[in-house]
């Protein structure tokens, strides 16, 4: 089992990326289970608040559902996007 181990906090823009798509925590932990991931909705609420690392195969899921590109997960982390700060 791999995980990508958050040195960033990523969770404002998964749980940006989930508002706009119009899903509460527990309505898209029920889609990542048709996925085949055994998360809880309250790990994942964990994800969002940066105090648990979320698995490869799960935020490969979640761009699957979104349908986005991985950008938008990391959009506004980036060093070079905050080089004019």
């Amino acid at each position: 089992m791999q995980w990508f181990i958050q040195d960033v906090n990523i969770g404002k823009n998964l749980r940006s990326l989930r508002e706009q798509h119009g899903y509460s925590q527990y309505r898209l932990v029920v889609k990542l289970h048709l996925m085949g991931s055994n998360m809880s909705r309250s790990t994942y609420s964990k994800i969002e608040t940066g105090t648990r690392n979320i698995r490869i195969s799960d935020f490969l899921a979640l761009k699957q559902i979104y349908g986005v590109d991985f950008s938008e997960f990391f959009a506004g982390l980036l060093p070079e996007e905050n080089s004019h700060l």
